[in-house]
């Protein structure tokens, strides 16, 4: 499916199938599109080109069979209503309601049942949010930049009820820019840069997707970084202090010529990257390819 708002291509055919009981992250920086693939996925918006099928009819028909919830980030809260009543006004509308008490209890907001809306914090709002979003048996559950205003507990708690739903066999998408989260959470991570899905996998996979490895050590004395960065297959160099951190597309040779250069370093860890590393490199070679891709055609 494809998706412009004027010159500007949100979503760029972009092609995604998602599996029962799966954890999905989609990654990517603001501006990604992953906003605007979730309201496309909702029927909130309609494509430019491509379709959107939800349990084999549209998303407005999954909604209204109750086999769709959403926690999004436009849109306010109800005002002048208690926290309770807006949550059961929420299961009164879901075709397969669960007790109101038990949606409060798993969301976590039981002890502000009775605090009017008006006067929640941001983080309890999102815990609203949320409370409406599982109202009901939801098949698939839609999650924008959910835990935006939490704290670190709340964050936790929130992740553990969302493994529950998907043990249970439902499918969970969220959008997040946490790239922690999604590196613990997520069963499978998509990369969404500029419109365009870059990576498609689990965390694991990402990660290796970048091709390249992180070496870091220390180094005594003055530390010469120009002759550093003339270090075979190196892709990253940061300086910090006495400690030298490294990103190579070939640690071994990388490595072997940093020894070659008459250094001997200490404390040397040879690693992955981890999923920030990886999505960082991953960008990065996608804008690099783009900006090459124009410069040609303006040839």
């Amino acid at each position: 499916m494809t998706k412009s708002y004027g010159q500007v291509k949100a979503v760029d055919r972009i092609n995604l199938t998602l599996h029962p009981g799966e954890t999905v992250a989609l990654l990517g920086p603001n501006g990604a599109g992953k906003s605007s693939t979730l309201d496309l996925l909702l029927g909130l918006r309609r494509p430019d080109s491509g379709s959107v099928e939800v349990f084999g009819g549209t998303p407005a028909r999954a909604i209204a069979k109750g086999q769709v919830g959403a926690m999004l980030q436009s849109g306010g809260l109800m005002e002048d209503v208690k926290v309770r009543e807006l949550v059961k006004l929420a299961c009164d509308l879901h075709p397969r309601a669960y007790p109101v008490q038990q949606v409060l209890e798993n969301a976590g907001i039981t002890e502000i049942a009775d605090r009017m809306v008006n006067k929640l914090s941001g983080g309890q709002e999102q815990r609203v949010r949320f409370a409406l979003a599982t109202a009901g048996a939801n098949d698939l559950i839609i999650l924008d930049e959910p835990t935006t205003g939490m704290d670190v507990t709340v964050r936790q708690a929130f992740w553990a009820t969302m493994r529950r739903q998907a043990e249970q066999g439902r499918t969970v998408l969220f959008a997040t820019h946490y790239l922690e989260e999604a590196d613990a959470i997520a069963d499978r991570v998509i990369v969404l840069h500029r419109g365009r899905v870059l990576a498609d996998g689990s965390a694991a996979e990402i990660k290796a997707k970048a091709g390249a490895r992180r070496i870091v050590f220390d180094l005594d004395g003055r530390i010469d970084e120009t002759a550093l960065r003339g270090l075979p297959f190196l892709t990253a160099l940061t300086v910090s202090g006495q400690t030298v951190r490294i990103q190579s597309t070939d640690a071994d040779a990388t490595t072997h010529a940093l020894y070659g250069l008459g250094l001997y370093p200490r404390n040397l860890e040879v690693s992955g990257l981890g999923l920030e590393q990886a999505f960082i490199a991953i960008t990065t070679a996608s804008d690099a390819t783009t900006a090459a891709t124009a410069e040609e055609t303006a040839r």
